[in-house]
């Protein structure tokens, strides 16, 4: 596989412990849309503030289908499937968690996962 770029919120802790997690298992380069050439992906500002990316080669998979890609990458076969399975249900929740990142649940989830890592 083609080396794998992750653009990403860099002021968003769920977004920094969801980075540290996944880097346990997956080898990729972590970019912060804040401090990341987004032009040399063809990506603007105001795109990576509303969702991530995942990067490879010429392909952009975002949002809900970048978290699919990467648990898939990463050996999270089952977890991937239930969440490409739950369709536009895991495609909202996602929204919901990207435009509300500082609300008490989204930071509850930020700690778990910081636990789990």
């Amino acid at each position: 596989m083609r080396e794998i770029t992750v653009i990403y919120d860099g002021d968003c802790q769920l977004c920094e412990n969801s980075i540290n997690w996944l880097s346990k298992g997956l080898t990729f380069t972590p970019i912060t849309f804040q401090s990341g050439d987004l032009a040399s992906f063809n990506l603007t500002r105001a795109q990576c503030e509303k969702q991530v990316y995942a990067v490879v080669g010429e392909k952009q998979y975002a949002g809900v289908s970048a978290v699919i890609f990467l648990l898939n990458a990463r050996g999270n076969k089952v977890s991937a499937f239930i969440l490409k399975a739950s369709g536009p249900i895991g495609a909202l929740g996602y929204k919901l968690i990207a435009t509300n990142r500082q609300s008490l649940f989204v930071r509850g989830l930020s700690r778990f996962i910081k636990r789990i890592t």
